[in-house]
């Protein structure tokens, strides 16, 4: 086989990728795109996207539950469901091939790639490409399934829940992280019998108690079944149903149904790459290894988004292609800065979204901090459209009052986030914040009750200081 040279190769097309593709290539580089396909990448094909047109449906069937509220009957509720995948069948395809098309601006690669040298890549059996500076981005697949009795069972994963044509009376979601919560909380509300299993004491277990136990509370008010410090032992067949074989407390339980959806993380794509004789240190779980510039052991080859197994965010993936594409072309050493980049939200109802420190992280590291919190019930706007479910929590510096983090469990969380991004991207305190003209009546000045109660603690600090020191002397 010949061997054609580029300045970079990147492997993998998806969104980190092909953000580094389109960085290095307008710093003047060579660049070519190495990729098995479908090309489209995960977030657009089998992730963000077509799962979140799918639970913009169960959304409107819950607003359609709740309008006698708002004094609207709209009567029983037909879903249809073929519509439904149709929908989004029809998006999706309009995103993927928009991306395509950039895709193929570049020299493109398609099919399976290993390295043969620290500067050499064969892709499937017909091409060898060789390269200055390499820049992997291969993403993740979903977590092999290794419970026993499943495979043999039968189960859907995500990508398969994406596909469905028909919907199952009832379910087992195996897991209550993201995925497990959003799909969850999706198939129930399409009136599937839902039935969550998780181990830990609620769902969304790596986030701060409150926002867990909140939304636990909020899925098992819709009539969800969550069983929380739950250990699934096995699955097995059972008269055409599916049986999971489960440990509460010590006390062995069976949960049948029609299907069991599997929703137990994702691991980094990087089996087959051969990574070894590349000289790139990497582990199946963890992922590539790499320094703050996205350099691998091997100093020429770069890795990032999903396959660094650090962060699974489309926008820290895209963050790190452009940081690693930099560093590539320019020698450099750019650090990434994940502080705020590692911002992220759960789209389920309500909505989850965190950003910067969590009460969690400040604990662990023993930073004083003072906390406001304001819940949805007591704001105005909220109570006007019947979106009252949750609340808004901020984290200052206890010296300065410097905002350090801040968390929403609540109605359109994701969009109302961003304006916390903004004032820590500034080093906002909450003194200034409260000096920011927000609209009224709208559900994004909730911010300035958590920030006020931050600032009155604080000035009561301030104040005990000199009678406390007048006291002593």
């Amino acid at each position: 086989m010949n061997v054609t040279r580029h300045d970079i190769v990147i492997v993998g097309a998806g969104s980190g990728g092909f953000a580094a593709a389109r960085t290095a290539r307008a710093l003047g580089a060579d660049v070519a795109l190495v990729d098995h396909g479908p090309l489209g990448g995960l977030c657009i094909l089998r992730g963000c996207m077509p799962s979140k047109t799918l639970i913009a449906s169960s959304d409107v069937i819950q607003d359609v539950r709740d309008a006698s509220e708002l004094g609207i009957n709209a009567g029983p509720i037909s879903i249809d469901f073929p519509h439904i995948m149709r929908r989004k069948r029809d998006i999706i395809a309009g995103f993927a091939q928009f991306r395509v098309d950039g895709i193929r601006e570049f020299p493109l690669y398609e099919g399976r790639a290993k390295f043969l040298s620290r500067t050499q890549l064969q892709i499937g059996d017909h091409a060898i490409v060789e390269a200055q500076k390499f820049i992997i981005a291969t993403g993740s697949i979903i977590t092999p399934a290794v419970l026993p009795g499943l495979a043999e069972t039968g189960y859907i994963d995500s990508d398969m829940a994406l596909e469905l044509t028909e919907l199952p009376q009832s379910m087992v979601v195996l897991g209550g992280g993201y995925v497990g919560s959003e799909l969850g909380q999706f198939f129930a509300r399409l009136g599937v019998k839902t039935t969550i299993v998780l181990r830990s004491r609620h769902l969304l277990s790596a986030e701060d108690h409150d926002l867990g136990y909140a939304l636990t509370d909020y899925f098992r008010d819709e009539g969800i079944d969550v069983r929380t410090e739950t250990l699934i032992e096995r699955v097995s067949p059972r008269n055409g149903k599916k049986v999971a074989h489960v440990v509460h407390h010590g006390a062995r339980e069976e949960i049948e149904a029609d299907e069991i959806l599997y929703a137990l993380g994702r691991v980094p794509d990087i089996g087959g790459l051969d990574l070894h004789l590349a000289g790139v240190r990497a582990h199946p779980k963890t992922g590539i290894e790499v320094d703050q510039s996205l350099r691998t052991e091997n100093p020429h080859i770069f890795a990032v988004g999903d396959a660094t197994g650090r962060f699974l965010l489309v926008h820290v993936a895209i963050y790190q292609g452009e940081i690693a594409a930099r560093n590539a072309v320019h020698n450099a050493a750019e650090p990434a800065d994940y502080h705020l980049f590692k911002t992220h939200t759960v789209f389920s109802d309500p909505q989850v979204a965190v950003v910067g420190d969590t009460e969690r992280d400040l604990q662990s590291t023993g930073v004083s901090y003072i906390k406001g919190v304001y819940d949805f019930a007591e704001h105005g706007k909220a109570i006007c459209i019947n979106k009252t479910k949750g609340f808004v929590k901020m984290l200052a510096a206890a010296d300065t009052g410097r905002i350090l983090g801040a968390a929403i469990l609540g109605s359109h969380g994701s969009d109302l986030i961003h304006e916390m991004i903004v004032a820590m991207n500034y080093s906002a305190t909450v003194f200034e914040l409260i000096k920011i003209p927000h609209l009224h009546p709208t559900m994004a000045e909730i911010w300035l009750y958590p920030a006020e109660e931050i600032a009155e603690k604080m000035s009561a600090v301030e104040i005990e200081k000199p009678l406390r020191a007048q006291s002593v002397g």
